[in-house]
């Protein structure tokens, strides 16, 4: 079954138009953003789209589809509509759809895919952690994985940082079988992705890779 995604794919050579609905692929937490001007350009030989769009959780910014990977924001998961306010019900089981608590814990397609190589799967991983469960970048995370403008609406902070203790787990045991994975095939290539890490990630590594 093909898991919800988090950090969403690109869609390329998509025109977009005033008042189209996207997500940053590369910054889900900034939220659904919503197109406020297009104007088709090219850069650096390549037909592309300068955007302005307006996020939910950043403001506006200014894009050229050449770099920012976009995608339509109807394709970030959501949580289920059957699911209440209170804090007991969206840890629950949902009826139509996965719960915050299933959302939050998650690690996005790009991480998982058995299509995408070794490599690939390593980087997305990484990226993973750039998220912490201190001030903004909790807040940041769940916003991130669950598309929600204001995770606090759903669930209250020491929630989340609960989930992402659980999320972190899950996110470090697939760094630690990736990252087999690639030594298998590629050996020479994670000492290369280890310089290119943030510090944040540059530890993860060691401590799944014995240390090292």
């Amino acid at each position: 079954m093909t898991e919800h995604v988090f950090v969403p794919q690109a869609m390329p050579g998509k025109q977009w138009s005033f008042g189209d609905r996207v997500i940053h692929a590369t910054k889900p937490e900034w939220g659904v953003g919503v197109i406020t001007a297009a104007q088709n350009t090219n850069e650096n030989g390549q037909s592309c789209q300068r955007l302005t769009i307006r996020f939910e959780r950043e403001g506006i910014k200014t894009v050229t589809t050449a770099v920012a990977e976009l995608r339509d924001a109807a394709e970030l998961p959501t949580l289920s509509a059957q699911e209440r306010q209170s804090s007991d019900d969206v840890l629950s089981t949902s009826i139509e759809g996965p719960t915050a608590k299933e959302l939050l814990t998650r690690l996005p397609e790009a991480c998982t895919d058995p299509f995408l190589s070794p490599t690939d799967r390593v980087k997305n991983t990484l990226a993973l952690y750039r998220f912490s469960d201190h001030g903004g970048s909790l807040l940041d995370w769940a916003a991130a994985q669950t598309g929600l403008k204001d995770p606090l609406s759903r669930l209250n902070r020491h929630e989340l940082e609960a989930v992402f203790r659980s999320f972190a787990q899950v996110r470090d045991e697939h760094l630690k079988r990736v990252v087999l994975e690639l030594k298998k095939k590629s050996p020479g290539v994670l000492p290369v992705i280890a310089r290119q890490a943030t510090p944040a990630a540059q530890q993860a590594l060691r401590r799944v890779d014995g240390g090292r």
